[in-house]
């Protein structure tokens, strides 16, 4: 063990790169997908780190768009092993969770980014906005309203581009 004298300060060296986290279904549209692959080349040009589920779907393709542009990925797996996880991933995370992993995605990220939309899509977004401090982006996903119709929640920005997502995302880094 290092004396304390020369060990490395927490807060010394490089500082840590923005973490966004991409979220979406496993099974997603193609135009879901292009947008996805887009959103993480977008990101790995911003040098930021992209979080995502590692498994196919919008998962994949924003691997995929990011492992392009020289990213870096990292990959939240459900089960007990690297069984299904993209190809495309950096880092592989395997937790043994199930659905749970969920939380361990959005409380990884400095931003969310909902492409599509499924069960757990929405679970990864209202984790996200009950955390409450990280930019919630949904790009040709569910809206969340109330019975009246109306958006519930102003803390969601609701975009129509891969660019629109990456810049809403991106305004605190």
């Amino acid at each position: 063990m290092l004396p304390p004298s020369a060990r490395p300060s927490p807060l010394s060296g490089p500082e840590r790169s923005f973490q966004v986290a991409v979220c979406g279904p496993r099974n997603c549209t193609d135009e879901q997908a292009e947008a996805a692959h887009r959103v993480g080349e977008l990101l790995a040009r911003a040098g930021v780190t992209v979080i995502c589920g590692g498994g196919t779907g919008v998962m994949a393709a924003v691997a995929s768009g990011a492992r392009a542009q020289g990213g870096t990925v990292v990959g939240i797996r459900p089960g007990p092993d690297t069984t299904g996880a993209s190809p495309d991933l950096s880092v592989t995370i395997v937790t043994n969770l199930g659905e749970a992993r969920n939380a361990v995605i959005v409380w990884s990220a400095d931003a969310v980014i909902a492409v599509g939309g499924s069960w757990g899509t929405l679970s990864e977004v209202a984790l996200a906005r009950r955390r409450g401090e990280v930019p919630v982006v949904v790009l040709d996903g569910w809206h969340v309203v109330g019975k009246d119709g109306e958006l519930v929640d102003a803390g969601i920005a609701y975009v129509d581009s891969p660019e629109e997502a990456v810049r809403q995302a991106l305004q605190n880094a």
